[in-house]
């Protein structure tokens, strides 16, 4: 109760906070809509090491997995550490073919997976706004991986087996909200990378999309967003749109984990339309059952 009484003051003052808060959102300028986009895609959360206090974008966020801890990378323009001596062409490979400007093979850690079918403009506008920031001459953390998949090949190996580059292409049978929602869930905010399971590759289980995953990126277990029962059953959409907003579960309580971080850098700055587009997509897809314990358990490393 008291959790809920606290949740409760958050949200009033959160909405005298947002009542004139307008998104950042999709300006006409290539680099105001780059800005949208970078949020959108989660780069922020993924790319700022937040609890250690670091600048934002400037890498150094441990992702956990059963593989081991990844460090993300520093994306700021800096020119020894970041992107500074990449061209759009690295940066549009990076993300639709998982390359680095030499050509070596990126971890799936890094979710070029989904990526991969995001729109030409939209990586564009991202690559515009990146470039357009201040460098931070942060130097990147090594990732510590066990054997043998600290070894580069594993990765190309993984690829040539698993990897198929998405593309994005609206369901003519679906109106302009779903689509849009099923492009900000499949692609740009990647979501299915954290809440869905994946076998003992690190393959994503394309037929229990979005059910869950028993292993997220901070070593806790990531909920079912579908519509079971143990999902989104009992949310309406509307309960969606307000967590996404301001990270309140319909019962009261208040988000928290590696999803307190999504939404207060993510979510939270989307448009209310895109909002809705993610609510109205989420509760369209089928309710599928989330990973058991046992076996599952043991291929994700719990």
């Amino acid at each position: 109760m008291g959790r809920k009484i606290v949740a409760a003051i958050w949200v009033g003052a959160a909405f005298l906070a947002l009542g004139s808060e307008q998104p950042a959102a999709q300006q006409g300028d290539a680099v105001g809509r780059g800005e949208y986009l970078v949020r959108a895609a989660g780069c922020v959360a993924c790319h700022t090491d937040i609890k250690g206090g670091g600048p934002a974008l400037a890498g150094g966020r441990a992702l956990q997995t059963p593989f081991g801890t990844f460090h993300t990378p520093n994306i700021t323009p800096d020119r020894e550490h970041g992107l500074g001596r990449w061209r759009a062409a690295d940066f549009r490979r990076a993300l639709t073919k998982g390359r680095d400007p030499g050509g070596r093979p990126y971890y799936p850690a890094f979710p070029y997976t989904a990526y991969s079918g995001m729109a030409a403009q939209d990586i564009k506008d991202l690559w515009a706004y990146l470039s357009s920031l201040p460098p931070v001459p942060r130097p990147n953390k090594p990732h510590e991986i066990d054997f043998p998949f600290n070894l580069r090949i594993s990765a190309l190996v993984w690829q040539r087996l698993f990897f198929d580059p998405a593309d994005f292409s609206p369901d003519p049978d679906r109106g302009a909200l779903w689509n849009r929602g099923a492009y900000l869930t499949r692609h740009l905010g990647h979501c299915g990378e954290c809440h869905s399971p994946r076998n003992r590759l690190g393959v994503v289980d394309g037929t229990r999309q979005l059910a869950g995953n028993l292993l997220g990126p901070d070593g806790k277990k990531v909920p079912n967003i579908t519509p079971h029962e143990k999902g989104i059953g009992d949310w309406s959409e509307s309960d969606l749109g307000f967590f996404f907003k301001i990270g309140i579960l319909p019962d009261g309580d208040y988000v928290g984990g590696a999803m307190e971080e999504v939404v207060s850098e993510s979510t939270r700055q989307l448009s209310d339309q895109d909002r809705a587009a993610i609510a109205a997509y989420l509760k369209a897809l089928p309710a599928l059952p989330g990973p058991s314990s046992g076996a599952e358990a043991r291929r994700s490393g719990e």
